[in-house]
């Protein structure tokens, strides 16, 4: 937005760039990458936005976890440089956590100077407590522990490093784009007490018992498949789209009842639109609210912490432009997303290195609040301390507590949120 002063004074507020504006225009004036110069095009502007965001006068280096957008980052910083990038990549192998062996094999395929940043179970854990003071709001994404930790060991190197970020928004990315319509179209038109009976049955069994039971099948299945079977649940008894959006990006399934004097919004921006596909309204909406919220925030303020410069050329407004106007069908295929970012590095690094399930940068809190973080959080999640805010409900947080606590359930993104509104409220002055 932009805010004009007149030849005489007066004020006038324009729009510069609308999200809203270029998702409606480019549903309405698709184009197919099956058209070589189309796909030429698209190759043009990856490489544009990442050569343009190469321009620093201070070291420069780019985070490489091995997943597919930042690997495709690197790949094209790499072809756009005469000497070799430097890549950093995070792991903790003490919790049998270690994305840094994809990284690693993607870095030297493409010849990067890589460093990896292992980390301790402990020094990951003293990052929670400074927490607040960085992020100034009660921002409660867990990964927010290892990207801190990764750009204080980043700029012990380099002062401007780019990152893979926006890619699952503009490209479609997301687990839930495959996932919702598959469930709106299996379950579409049966009764909700049918639904309602469906979702019941998929939950007699805990997450935790998923999982077990998944570890026993000689399939490829999504980690945390016991969370996204509830998940799905959720999902299957929505009344429309939108709920079931709402069910699945939303921590507590009903967070009026842990929360005092609130109730979750009606409508979700991104679906106030007349775009037709619901796949289109999920991207929107995610482009809208989670990637601004959420994953800007964090890779933000956690590189700001340490004087950082981050910059994320899959957001380039010339490429954003582009991306919507490729049809759901040239973003998702036969199950798997993204497929223009993998079409276009197929041509820089092997199938066999990238085609892995989406895993996200997960570290085992469930496991640090039933043990090394227990006191901690039995601390912030007793009744006393529930209740001096006013906020919250103590009861159905205390319940939580207990059921994580005992092993039934793991229920560490629920507890997480509340946690940090804690530790939030207790440093903020009065």
């Amino acid at each position: 937005t932009i805010l004009k002063l007149g030849p005489t004074g007066e004020p006038a507020v324009e729009t510069f760039w609308d999200i809203r504006s270029v998702a409606a225009d480019g549903q309405k004036n698709q184009l197919s990458l099956s058209d070589p110069d189309n796909f030429a095009e698209l190759e043009r502007l990856l490489q544009q936005a990442v050569t343009d965001r190469m321009i620093s006068d201070v070291p420069l280096g780019a985070w490489l976890s091995g997943g597919l957008d930042s690997s495709l980052v690197v790949a094209l910083m790499q072809k756009a440089s005469s000497k070799d990038i430097r890549t950093f990549s995070i792991g903790f192998p003490a919790l049998g956590y270690n994305e840094a062996d994809d990284a690693r094999r993607i870095a030297n395929h493409l010849g990067t100077d890589h460093e990896e940043l292992h980390v301790t179970p402990q020094g990951a854990i003293d990052t929670i407590v400074s927490l607040p003071a960085y992020y100034d709001e009660p921002f409660a994404d867990s990964s927010q522990i290892p990207t801190y930790v990764l750009s204080h060991l980043t700029r012990a190197h380099v002062t401007v490093a780019l990152s893979g970020d926006g890619g699952d928004e503009v490209f479609g990315g997301y687990n839930r784009y495959v996932a919702l319509p598959r469930i709106a179209q299996s379950f579409s038109g049966w009764p909700l007490p049918v639904r309602e009976t469906i979702a019941g049955a998929l939950r007699v069994f805990s997450p935790n018992m998923w999982d077990r039971m998944a570890r026993t099948i000689p399939l490829r299945l999504p980690p945390q498949f016991g969370d996204k079977v509830w998940k799905a649940s959720a999902s299957i008894e929505a009344s429309d789209p939108e709920a079931a959006y709402l069910s699945t990006v939303s921590q507590w399934q009903n967070p009026h009842e842990a929360v005092r004097g609130t109730r979750e919004m009606v409508t979700h921006p991104g679906f106030e639109t007349e775009l037709d596909d619901p796949v289109v309204k999920l991207q929107l909406a995610d482009t809208q609210t989670y990637l601004p919220d959420d994953i800007l925030t964090k890779v933000d303020r956690a590189s700001m912490a340490h004087a950082l410069e981050v910059r994320v050329p899959l957001l380039d407004h010339r490429l954003v432009e582009f991306a919507w106007r490729l049809p759901r069908s040239e973003l998702i295929a036969s199950g798997r997303t993204k497929m223009p970012l993998r079409r276009v590095l197929s041509k820089h690094v092997p199938d066999d290195l990238i085609n892995r399930p989406k895993s996200g940068f997960a570290i085992p809190i469930a496991d640090w609040l039933r043990g090394p973080l227990r006191d901690w959080a039995d601390d912030l999640l007793s009744t006393n301390a529930l209740s001096e805010s006013g906020l919250l409900e103590p009861a159905p947080i205390r319940a939580a507590w207990e059921t994580h606590r005992s092993g039934r359930r793991n229920l560490q993104n629920q507890l997480w949120a509340v946690l940090m509104y804690q530790l939030w409220s207790r440093a903020t002055p009065d």
